[in-house]
């Protein structure tokens, strides 16, 4: 009991110690040593989310990101880092509003606005902007003032301009009517007098966060917006008297922090009025018959597209569309941070189940796909890659695709499409329904296509979707599980394709040289090799009228490589990369095929086979799905 005393005791103290209480006068001797503490609003959120570092990405340095991004510079901040994947280009937006709000720019007059589809983390993104103001530092206040605002407010403003020469600050702002009418009332105008404390941001207490949800048409009141008259003291003071106010409103609890629009564009357009003054006046109406209240506060609100287009699209509503900084949240189009997206809420969650290796590769592959737009140029599992960072050459060329090509062809790729929402409830059906506490990409594959065929969209969608799963997405896996069952028996995958590749690199060199090749161990020299070289080229389908042209290309584009600085190896050309993965799986094929569907095997059989299960269980799999696989490798691939 008495650990849990002193933990109890020691926050106490710890909190004790940072709350401030004092009057005017000693709030400006703590100012005079720090004047940052009376920053406005949207620099302390800047501050907030800065503060944890930036990590500026050289895309010249990695190859993969300059293929996504070009010669674009890419930022990182530290703040998202853990739990936003995939969209780094919209929080680099987003971010350099508040840079440009912070510096006291137009856009500390506007209203930050998301758009984008469901589930793409509109909600999540205005959640962590909340948390970052519950776990910053308090900031100082008047005390007992219902906005909560910065003392400097009583300052009159004829001293403003020595105050701030000596504070080297700049003040803004005027008093609520509460606190003018007690600084005048109680404290007979003697602003020095006037306490000040330090106090805490509170989603829960409504403390420097208002939070506006979407209101019913017939039923809107500009209370929960700028609060209201208490009748109840109608009766006690004229309704001019400050003392009838309760200012509790969205914006006048988001003073100093931020107010939330849910669902912005739900609400009657008449509703939505007061941001045009709390935007570009920095101030909001009183309740009942007072004078405009200075407001510093953040305004952000967000909706699904449709509502936004509908609203845009009304030219009455100009006023409000000129106000705002509108800023796109799309889907994640890049698969490895697709997959980081569902690790992460897998992560948080209390599922215990053994997950196999590409489950969730599969999954998001089937998401990405959904939301890519057809292109002319690329399949829609090509295009895929290539947005993941993975360099695809034409066949028959040396000629890369180009990644800002397949971007221009679409404007609004990402707005549409399975949201991850989706994914997460089938992944989550496929690990309940799991009798052994295992899932595997077959059987995610299978509930995600009862989960499309029960879902409310349209025939078209439906069929692309369940294309996607059925042929596309099956086909690729296939590719995997190829790979997987023949890297389990061959433990020098790699350096065999590497000899292949400098074989074939050798014989095609000399080949398109008209020159001999010399033999290693010998020094003997001898013809290229046709018959070797005919054997790799056959496996992706060149025929022998095309093979001159192929080994021609390889060759001029090894050589682009080299001078580029480039690292040559198997995989740097894409179409030689597949036809020596196939002529590698070709020469284990038929060991493989015999081992996976005999039932009864010899003990050489069987040591291979237990030789290939140690393999895989090394490569993540357990000994249930690593069953499942085997039997699914026997009948579905390599079929006669």
């Amino acid at each position: 009991m008495s650990q849990f005393a002193d933990l109890i005791k020691k926050d106490r103290l710890e909190k004790n110690k940072k709350h401030f209480e004092g009057t005017m006068l000693d709030y400006l001797e703590v100012l005079k040593e720090n004047p940052s503490l009376c920053m406005l609003a949207h620099q302390r959120m800047y501050e907030l989310v800065t503060g944890k570092g930036i990590e500026i990405i050289n895309t010249e340095e990695n190859p993969r990101l300059r293929r996504i991004y070009g010669n674009d510079v890419i930022k990182k901040y530290n703040f998202f880092k853990d739990d936003f994947f995939g969209i780094d280009k919209t929080l680099m937006k987003m971010v350099r509003y508040f840079h440009a709000a912070a510096m006291k720019g137009e856009e500390s007059r506007q209203v930050l606005y998301l758009v984008g589809p469901v589930g793409a983390g509109k909600s999540s993104i205005m959640e962590a902007l909340k948390k970052a103001l519950e776990m910053s530092i308090p900031i100082y206040a008047i005390k007992g003032c219902p906005m909560r605002e910065e003392p400097l407010h009583l300052i009159p403003k004829h001293l403003r301009e020595q105050f701030e020469r000596m504070l080297n600050i700049q003040i803004e702002g005027d008093l609520c009517p509460v606190c003018r009418y007690r600084l005048k009332e109680q404290y007979n105008g003697e602003y020095e007098r006037y306490p000040v404390e330090s106090v805490d941001f509170s989603i829960r207490s409504r403390k420097g966060v208002g939070v506006v949800p979407p209101v019913d048409p017939n039923n809107q009141d500009t209370s929960v917006l700028i609060g209201s008259v208490d009748i109840s003291k109608l009766d006690l003071y004229p309704e001019d008297d400050p003392r009838v106010l309760s200012l509790n409103g969205a914006f006048n609890v988001g003073n100093r922090g931020l107010v939330e629009f849910i669902e912005v564009f739900k609400n009657e357009v008449e509703y939505l009025h007061t941001m045009i003054t709390a935007t570009q006046e920095k101030s909001v109406p009183s309740p009942g018959k007072g004078s405009m209240i200075y407001f510093d506060g953040i305004i952000l609100a967000h909706s699904n597209e449709a509502e936004w287009n509908k609203f845009k699209s009304d030219h009455t509503n100009e006023a409000i569309l000129d106000r705002i900084v509108k800023i796109e949240v799309p889907y994640c189009l890049e698969l490895n941070e697709e997959i980081k997206i569902y690790n992460k809420i897998l992560k948080k969650s209390k599922f215990s189940a053994h997950i196999a290796p590409h489950t969730i590769e599969v999954a998001s592959m089937f998401a990405i796909l959904t939301r890519l737009a057809p292109s002319s140029k690329v399949d829609a599992l090509t295009k895929l890659k290539i947005y993941n960072g993975e360099e695809i050459v034409e066949k028959g060329s040396t000629k890369k695709v180009d990644i800002l090509e397949l971007r221009e062809e679409t404007q609004r790729e990402g707005m549409t499409g399975i949201s991850t929402r989706f994914i997460m409830k089938a992944l989550d059906t496929a690990i309940a329904e799991s009798d052994h506490n295992c899932i595997n990409p077959i059987g995610v594959m299978e509930t995600l296509v009862k989960e499309v065929k029960e879902t409310a969209i349209g025939d078209d969608d439906k069929k692309k979707y369940l294309n996607f799963l059925q042929d596309a997405i099956k086909k690729e896996y296939h590719k995997i599980l190829e790979k997987e069952v023949t890297k389990a028996f061959i433990h020098g995958y790699k350096e065999q394709a590497e000899d292949l590749f400098n074989n074939y690199l050798d014989h095609a060199e000399a080949y398109v040289n008209k020159a001999k090749i010399k033999e290693r161990s010998t020094g003997q020299e001898l013809e290229p090799d046709e018959k070797f070289l005919r054997s790799i080229e056959e496996q992706i389908g060149i025929t022998e009228t095309a093979a001159r042209g192929f080994r021609q290309d390889v060759t001029a584009y090894m050589f682009f490589v080299m001078r580029s600085g480039g690292k040559v190896d198997y995989t740097c050309y894409e179409p030689l990369k597949e036809a020596i993965e196939k002529k590698l799986t070709s020469s284990v094929r038929e060991l493989s095929r015999v081992i996976t569907r005999t039932k009864v095997r010899d003990k050489e059989q069987n040591e291979k086979f237990d030789a290939m299960v140690e393999e895989m269980k090394k490569n993540g799999y357990c000994d249930y799905c690593c069953n499942v696989i085997l039997k699914y490798a026997a009948n579905n691939l390599w079929k006669d």
